[in-house]
């Protein structure tokens, strides 16, 4: 069965333009939910609250998440450390790896396959990172 036809070229074209959506509106939302979060100056306090610190007391691997994103957009990255090691570490790697998805994208180069062994080998960080930040004896460094 033949794959040439009339609509093969017009399908391969709006696939490279959906493709090309996907990266940029993901960018373009990100990069506004930044800056709304760099304008509500979570560092002096504010409404926002974790709802496990809320009922348990105890603080979760994202606690801080605010505090460390405001800081990276600044550039303070002393300041992103202090509140979230994690996401100081986690947040620029995502970052990078959308700017290479947003690049391939525009290229038409498909996108990059993460390894399948990423994702356990990040859950159990993030675990870990949540217990270590709740141990007494590490909550001066890892605690926001």
């Amino acid at each position: 069965m033949a794959t040439d036809g009339p609509h093969t070229g017009a399908f391969v074209g709006e696939r490279v333009r959906r493709d090309r959506v996907a990266p940029t509106v993901i960018g373009g939302v990100l990069a506004a939910g930044t800056g709304l979060v760099v304008l509500m100056q979570p560092q002096t306090g504010g409404t926002v609250l974790c709802p496990l610190l809320a009922l348990t007391g105890l603080y979760c691997p994202m606690c801080g998440g605010l505090r460390t994103t405001a800081a990276l957009a600044r550039a303070d990255v002393a300041a992103a450390w202090s509140v979230n090691p994690m996401l100081t570490v986690l947040l620029p790697l995502a970052t990078v790896a959308w700017a290479v998805w947003m690049v391939r994208s525009w290229r038409g180069q498909s996108p990059l396959r993460i390894p399948d062994a990423v994702y356990p080998v990040l859950a159990v960080a993030v675990v870990v990172f949540g217990v270590l930040r709740n141990i007494p004896f590490l909550a001066p460094y890892l605690s926001p």
